[in-house]
């Protein structure tokens, strides 16, 4: 356990600086970029599919357990960068935040992407991009989203949709850009009353990602049912 968690330690310090020179293009339409990185690989993170791999090596090609270990090792990195980007005076809160948007965006692409590889789908469709990002929306957005008409299906719908809708690419990128800015700003205003206190604003920080992460992971794990498996890279 005390490996785990020292792995765990050293990629979210690692994706910090990732965070950051990504930071300048949190815009309508980052989450595309980051969603590029997660799945191909930034920095000393592995691509998704070739992440989700090893999980299956390690659970012995069991799916459950795989998918399970993919959403445990992500929530302990989403807390930590979550810590690290928000102890007060660490980082200015003008690259704090695009950070900790960013480093968020790519953990979560990361992680439903893996579980999408798992459960059998094409990494390279982009009807299968699509439904990654609208997991990153969450479960309780999406209902709503789907129900006025914003999305036209749930990200399943979406990933198995018979054609691919181009004019959805930039909505749905939009909607999870507005979704993150809105999930971390509403927590800075937290942080920021609890900055003379030590190290609480940090570990508000880390609570509010950690947790975020885990219902995305789970709610993808609901939404993505087993296909026939596509095999990725291994290392």
């Amino acid at each position: 356990m005390g490996i785990v968690r020292s792995a765990a330690k050293t990629a979210a310090l690692r994706l910090v600086p990732v965070g950051l020179s990504l930071a300048p293009q949190v815009s309508a339409g980052f989450a595309r970029e980051v969603l590029g990185r997660a799945i191909d690989g930034a920095g000393p993170f592995r691509g998704a599919a070739a992440q989700a791999e090893l999980r299956l090596r390690d659970s012995a090609g069991d799916p459950a357990i795989a998918v399970s270990a993919l959403i445990d090792g992500h929530v302990r990195v989403a807390g930590l960068q979550g810590f690290v980007t928000n102890l007060g005076g660490l980082v200015t809160l003008a690259v704090g935040v695009p950070a900790n948007i960013t480093g968020l965006a790519l953990l979560q692409s990361h992680l439903v992407a893996g579980i999408t590889h798992v459960r059998g789908y094409d990494l390279e469709d982009q009807r299968v991009r699509n439904a990654i990002l609208a997991c990153l929306l969450g479960p309780e957005a999406v209902p709503t989203l789907v129900g006025n008409g914003t999305l036209p299906a749930t990200p399943m719908g979406l990933a198995t949709s018979p054609v691919h809708d181009v004019e959805l690419d930039q909505r749905i990128a939009q909607l999870v850009t507005a979704e993150l800015l809105g999930r971390v700003g509403a927590r800075r205003v937290a942080t920021s009353l609890a900055r003379r206190v030590p190290l609480l604003g940090g570990g508000i920080g880390a609570v509010g990602d950690a947790r975020s992460t885990y219902r995305v992971g789970r709610y993808a794990e609901q939404e993505f049912r087993p296909r026939g498996r596509i095999t990725g890279p291994a290392g």
